[in-house]
């Protein structure tokens, strides 16, 4: 499952932001929600964003998207 996510996040790093969100759209899991709430931050859509969060369970990311894209790699590694 993980690798699937890894995989998103190359496509997202690679400017295929349509690809990635396939790829979390109906992944249940905690890690793709927390993913998709990133890919509705880049976008600009914060309220979408703020709902992936939740479903994530966390709070929305407060730094800059680069350091939530290093944190999600990170947590995808593991």
């Amino acid at each position: 499952m993980h690798e699937t996510l890894r995989d998103a996040l190359d496509k997202l790093e690679a400017g295929d932001w349509d690809g990635a969100h396939a790829v979390v759209q109906d992944d249940p899991g905690p890690e793709a929600a927390w993913l998709h709430a990133h890919l509705h931050r880049l976008e600009g859509d914060e309220g979408n964003a703020a709902y992936w969060y939740s479903r994530a369970g966390r709070a929305p990311f407060a730094g800059p998207e680069e350091d939530e894209r290093a944190a999600l790699r990170a947590a995808l590694a593991g």
